[in-house]
């Protein structure tokens, strides 16, 4: 057995399918996940001494590469003055003021330690602002794993919802109305029907959870435009888009001031990941008059012992103040370039396909060359049992996708010619691979 085979097979005694998270379990691409001990740059080593080129990044955080010298120095600074405090910290309030110099939307911050706490606090601070207890959200669409918000798709415009989870009682998604991604006719139709009743509409900036998807022109913005005219709150989620597509986010490139499509302001927006470095960060923010109905100063309360931690502030703040727009121009060029790449291999190999992209996310959809993917149903429609043998493939050339079709890829500043050029050697073969696949396979 392998270094992975035998860790794997030890943590399945251990945890709920040997894992902490379950794409990791490779359960959608098949065999044994591969145990990481280390990372440096745009590489990762297995426990078996293998390297691989990282086109996941950690979903995102290692925009400027894994070890980053300057954010590690940061984190071995604040490890010298403690691990954790329980009071109010200086960092806390230094990431805050980086966020709203790049993100004008944001007028107050409020620090938590994950992507599902931060979207669990905007909902729950929508309704306390709102006075109204549903909410809108599309299918496709992950938003962490909040009850309300793990509700499987309705029948098209405002079905209530069935619970998409063990655990999930129909009480709970009830108060969640789930719509098609990009079908602007289903929204209005809901507010119409729900309107006094809805206290926000939750969506994420660019959809990354069903492979990417690029929202249709002015989408956001005419959600912003419904949940102001009916008095609800537009929820913008930048968890995975929030300083990784850009340097305000994918807001910035779109919906901003200076976007390129029509400009809106989010009354709340959510962000993770990167804007912890790789630390467990994550943080919502908006409107003051929204914001300030967040305890000590209003009624809606949450509270977080590990908010703010000082380790997890110096690691954002490091990562940020890295992440110049050389940086995001740099990885820009080489996503399209990739992207490219991968198109012109599976061409070749005659798949049947197509890029979604968001930004410098990108991911592949199989069989969907005619139309694309605009939503969850285009999603769920692809060719998906070509995604594993490619993904395999890849593995077995050293290079380390998501393993799972449904999942965006990420570059980082770290990814030099070197590393480039040994994917492109490598997509070759795996387009051969996918090719070949089978959905009886």
């Amino acid at each position: 057995m392998t270094s992975s085979e035998e860790l794997f097979e030890r943590a399945r005694h251990l945890m709920p399918g040997g894992v902490n998270s379950p794409v990791r379990a490779f359960g959608s691409v098949g065999g044994t996940p591969r145990f990481m001990v280390s990372a440096k740059g745009p590489y990762l080593t297995d426990a078996d001494g293998r390297g691989y080129v990282d086109l996941v990044c950690s979903w995102g955080p290692a925009l400027v590469g894994h070890a980053h010298p300057e954010v590690l120095a940061a984190v071995h600074a604040a490890v010298d003055r403690g691990l954790s405090f329980g009071t109010s910290t200086p960092a806390e309030a230094e990431l805050a003021a980086i966020v709203m110099e790049r993100v004008s939307a944001v007028e107050r911050l409020r620090m938590v330690s994950t992507g599902t706490e931060a979207t669990m606090t905007a909902v729950r601070l929508a309704r306390g602002f709102t006075g109204r207890n549903l909410i809108i959200k599309f299918a496709g669409c992950y938003h962490g794993h909040l009850d309300g918000l793990l509700a499987a798709a309705g029948s098209g415009l405002a079905t209530l919802a069935l619970p998409g989870s063990a655990g999930v009682t129909e009480a709970t998604a009830a108060e969640t109305l789930v719509l098609p991604y990009n079908d602007l006719a289903a929204v209005e139709a809901a507010f119409e029907t729900h309107g006094p009743n809805i206290a926000a509409v939750i969506t994420e900036a660019a959809p990354a959870n069903m492979g990417v998807v690029e929202p249709g022109a002015g989408f956001n913005a005419a959600l912003s435009r419904i949940t102001a005219q009916h008095g609800a709150l537009l929820i913008l989620d930048e968890v995975l888009t929030g300083f990784r597509t850009g340097y305000a986010g994918y807001w910035g490139l779109t919906g901003g001031a200076e976007g390129t499509d029509a400009p809106f302001t989010p009354d709340l927006l959510t962000f993770g990941k990167v804007i912890g470095g790789g630390m467990p960060v994550a943080a919502l923010g908006g409107r003051a008059e929204v914001m300030d109905y967040l305890a000590p100063v209003g009624p809606v309360y949450q509270a977080g012992t590990l908010s703010g931690n000082p380790i997890a502030m110096a690691a954002g703040v490091a990562t940020l103040t890295a992440a110049t727009p050389e940086v995001y121009a740099g990885i820009d060029k080489r996503s399209l370039e990739l992207s490219g790449a991968v198109s012109a291999a599976l061409g070749e190999a005659g798949v049947d396909h197509s890029i979604q992209r968001a930004g410098n996310l990108f991911s592949v959809a199989f069989g969907t060359s005619a139309n694309g993917v605009h939503n969850y149903e285009d999603a769920q429609g692809q060719e998906a049992f070509r995604y594993a043998p490619f993904f395999h493939s890849m593995l077995d050339s050293g290079v380390y996708l998501p393993p799972s079709v449904f999942e965006a890829w990420f570059l980082s500043s770290a990814h030099d010619d070197k590393a480039m050029d040994r994917i492109y050697a490598a997509l070759p073969a795996a387009a051969k691979a996918a090719a070949a696949a089978s959905p009886e396979a």
